[in-house]
């Protein structure tokens, strides 16, 4: 069963490296809206779910004052950061990546709106 989960992971790992490349922050924006329910993109403002103002380069289970699920923080308890390439394996499968996370959104299929949507969390004031 591990070694499944790995080759998965893996997997997902080559997918993720290309899936980010060249996004588009204002097709991203409007790939947000789905997000928009549970998370900002405001700094300190946190709903459901944590801000996502500064995401990118920020430790995972980074907001001190957000009260995150014991798997989330068990899955940055070795200090992984939201880079490029988490939020490309994270943001299709949430669920697969962080078993057990309160996250209920069940992820973005399409390659095009994880990296739109990465390109619009790097900088959303770039989205025109």
């Amino acid at each position: 069963m591990d070694r499944i989960f790995l080759v998965g992971i893996g997997m997902l790992c080559l997918i993720a490296e290309t899936a980010y490349a060249g996004g588009d922050p204002t097709k991203g924006a409007i790939v947000f809206r789905k997000c928009m329910s549970c998370h900002s993109i405001d700094e300190g403002k946190n709903r459901t779910g944590p801000s996502l103002f500064g995401v990118v380069g920020r430790p995972v289970a980074g907001i001190a004052e957000f009260r995150y699920s014991n798997a989330m923080r068990t899955f940055a308890s070795d200090g992984k950061v939201w880079d490029e390439a988490t939020l490309a394996i994270y943001l299709p499968a949430p669920r697969d990546v962080v078993p057990g996370t309160a996250m209920a959104f069940a992820g973005l299929r399409k390659p095009e709106d994880v990296a739109n949507i990465i390109a619009y969390l790097k900088d959303p004031a770039s989205a025109q």
